[in-house]
């Protein structure tokens, strides 16, 4: 594919991206972000795929809107990639880097291809100039941390999980969706002496947001607590501090559960369904029965706002055993979804036509 350079007649920048191993789709082309004026294609094509992926989430321009204002460690003039042909959008995907909790620096990619447009090359073709970016990213990395290259998806996606294991990727860790099918019998355990729950505000909004991230520091994954990070989870669209579940004793936020529900989701899919978004108690708080307890008033409180089931996401290998809590709080396991890792590659062509020998120490 050949660079081209302009203004598209949307006035949108229509900068082409030369993307090696593109297939030869007429009218095929990639380009940059342009910023706003992208979000509604882009909320479009993550929706087609997710659906077709049995991702229950739902996107929308307001929640794009939110993410794009605060990206970490993601440049989105560079680090986006978008796929058109004949002027409509096909496939986006993004990548960044974060460290993780097990002292990882991870380059992670991923994208979104409408079901239309697949098994056609294109999603393998911005995979692999995903990898590239990364390595293009970490040769201006001066870290003392271990590498690796990390990508998700569901189960359930046969070619996602082809190209990332065609492309060198294992599973490094399996995560459950879990739905509790109905909100009756709700179990709602005492409260461990000491605590109690309190209206949910967002003028604690700061002093929960740290609390949560506190708890999962001991988790797989990355915990992010800076100034973007706080205001992409204030900001986004269907935040309601009113389903918030917060054990306090006295001043300290000893564990919460953030209760959530997406109507755009509920009518795409025509149930009454409320999420548990985050379930945490912090480490002076635990073995206490804490967790058990705001579930169940979490569970009372998503039924008394017209939901008649809850869903939540867990890592298999949670170090605080959390699945048995969850299948013992009436939850059972509906879909499957994997992390995959790779380790950092050897020499790689970088977007821009250099090259980096990516085993060699960064400078």
């Amino acid at each position: 594919m050949t660079p081209d350079m302009g203004i598209d007649p949307l006035g949108r920048d229509a900068s082409g991206v030369d993307v090696p191993g593109a297939p030869a789709i007429p009218g095929l082309r990639f380009r940059h972000y342009a910023g706003p004026a992208d979000h509604r294609e882009m909320d479009r094509v993550c929706n087609l795929a997710r659906r077709a992926d049995g991702d229950p989430e739902v996107s929308t321009v307001e929640a794009l809107d939110v993410d794009y204002a605060h990206l970490i460690n993601c440049d989105p003039a560079r680090d986006v990639l978008l796929a058109e042909v004949d002027g409509m959008l096909v496939a986006y995907g993004r990548a960044l880097w974060e460290d993780m909790n097990d002292s990882i620096r991870g380059y992670q990619s991923f994208g979104f291809v409408d079901p239309a447009w697949r098994r056609q090359g294109i999603g393998w073709a911005m995979h692999r100039w995903f990898e590239a970016r990364n390595v293009a990213i970490a040769a201006d990395h001066d870290v003392d941390r271990p590498r690796a290259l990390i990508s998700w998806g569901y189960d359930e996606n046969a070619g996602n999980v082809a190209l990332l294991q065609r492309s060198g990727y294992a599973v490094d860790r399996r995560f459950l969706q879990m739905v509790r099918p109905t909100l009756e019998a709700i179990d709602v355990a005492p409260l461990p002496d000491g605590l109690e729950v309190r209206p949910g505000s967002m003028d604690h909004g700061r002093v929960v947001f740290e609390a949560d991230a506190e708890a999962f520091r001991d988790h797989w994954g990355a915990v992010h607590t800076s100034d973007d990070a706080f205001e992409t989870w204030r900001d986004q669209p269907a935040t309601d501090p009113s389903l918030w579940v917060i054990a306090w004793d006295g001043d300290q936020v000893a564990g919460g559960v953030l209760g959530l529900i997406s109507a755009e989701e509920n009518e795409a899919y025509g149930y009454r369904r409320g999420w548990l978004d985050s379930v945490f108690v912090r480490r002076p708080w635990r073995q206490r029965g804490l967790a058990k307890a705001l579930i169940g008033r979490t569970l009372e409180r998503l039924r008394d706002r017209g939901m008649t089931s809850a869903q939540l996401g867990v890592d298999v290998d949670n170090v605080n055993r959390a699945l048995d809590l969850y299948t013992g709080t009436g939850f059972a396991v509906v879909r499957t979804e994997s992390a995959w890792r790779k380790p950092w590659p050897g020499p790689v062509a970088v977007p821009d036509g250099e090259s980096a020998l990516t085993d060699r120490r960064l400078r």
